[in-house]
């Protein structure tokens, strides 16, 4: 069978390429800002649900110098919603490392962006191809999936992603690398699907061993997934008359660091979630249940028993809290799993307590 080449897929990718905010016009020089913001947040996150905070970001942060001048705070609230928070606090500190160390412009080798935080070895080959055009072997999951299939590799992943780059390694040409690693993405985003691949339309279906087995589907190769586990905990929402909502900051690592969240207890894998009461209160009040939440992280499973009691006008917050007034939640840092929770307590507060006895009763 005859060797895929870079060549056939780049004069598809002239024809066929996505246009997205961040990419550049043909034969236009990319931003390297717009590919560092756009492949930061697109880590491990859909292109549809980056392209809204991705025109945020850039309206409110129009060049690398704005945005590491900007409060951590404010930058952690407009990831809000976003997920796996890290990535805000990291990309608030890599520009501030651009700006304060490279003078207000990205390096361009992947030695040099690989020492910036929150850049790894994928970041450092896409920023280095597609904004440098330097020669970078960039994997991401649609290229590992591309990759796999074009040389039937079966090895399970992870394992796998070392052969995979090597071939992706002898895959990259010398010239347009920038052109090459988008159109290899763009591949695998559009006719190298998980399931059901466009085959028939595919610049690499002569080359591709996995189309002349017949087998496209079964790469790549997936080692058994282990159980995700189950945590529970409960959670606190404080209402005052006046309107104000109790609140606290995480610690800045961690799970969710940084972000804006109600008080609440651990989250433990040793208890059912029956058993969360309210000794973990952060105060002492008329609590009642308002209904549960479930969410899943990455690593495992949480369902959260969601408390909410009314407060006193002057109520002061206990150490480490804060009040916030419930039309500025919305603008608050809170995490997809918090809003989850503030939604369930807004609606129990605005049912009439009967009503909210015979919840309790029915949960």
């Amino acid at each position: 069978m005859t060797k895929p080449k870079a060549a056939t897929l780049l004069t598809w990718y002239d024809r066929h390429r996505r246009a997205l905010p961040w990419r550049a016009l043909p034969g236009a020089a990319s931003d390297p800002y717009a590919i560092w913001l756009s492949e930061v947040m697109c880590q491990q996150t859909t292109i549809a649900a980056v392209k809204s905070y991705y025109e945020a970001f850039l309206t409110k942060w129009p060049r690398v110098t704005d945005l590491a001048a900007a409060p951590v705070e404010d930058v952690m609230k407009a990831w809000a919603g976003l997920g796996y928070y890290s990535r805000a606090r990291n990309l608030h500190a890599c520009a501030q490392s651009v700006v304060r160390d490279h003078g207000g412009s990205f390096p361009d080798t992947e030695a040099e962006l690989l020492k910036l935080p929150g850049i790894g070895p994928y970041t450092a080959a896409a920023i280095a191809a597609i904004a440098f055009d330097r020669r970078a072997v960039v994997v991401d999951g649609n290229v590992e999936r591309v990759v796999s299939r074009l040389f039937t590799i079966t090895t399970p992943m992870p394992r796998a992603k070392i052969e995979i780059r090597a071939a992706a390694d002898r895959l990259t040409p010398q010239k347009r690398c920038g052109d090459f690693a988008q159109a290899m993405m763009d591949l695998g985003a559009s006719l190298c699907s998980p399931r059901k691949p466009a085959c028939a339309l595919c610049p690499f279906m002569k080359t591709c061993a996995a189309f002349a087995q017949g087998t496209p589907e079964t790469y790549p190769v997936k080692a058994q997934k282990a159980e995700r586990p189950s945590r529970v905990g409960a959670c606190f929402v404080l209402r005052r008359k006046d309107g104000a909502v109790l609140v606290r900051t995480r610690p800045p690592k961690g799970l969710l660091g940084g972000m804006t969240d109600f008080p609440g207890s651990d989250w433990t894998t040793s208890k059912s979630l029956k058993d969360e009461g309210t000794s973990s209160a952060p105060v002492d009040a008329s609590w009642s249940h308002a209904g549960d939440i479930e969410h899943v992280f990455t690593h495992f499973a949480l369902r959260l028993r969601v408390y909410i009691a009314p407060a006193a006008a002057g109520l002061r917050a206990p150490k480490g809290m804060r009040w916030v007034a419930c039309d500025e939640m919305e603008t608050e840092a809170l995490p997809s799993v918090m809003r989850k929770v503030w939604t369930r307590a807004s609606d129990a507060f605005d049912q009439p307590s009967s009503r909210r006895s015979r919840l309790q009763l029915a949960s």
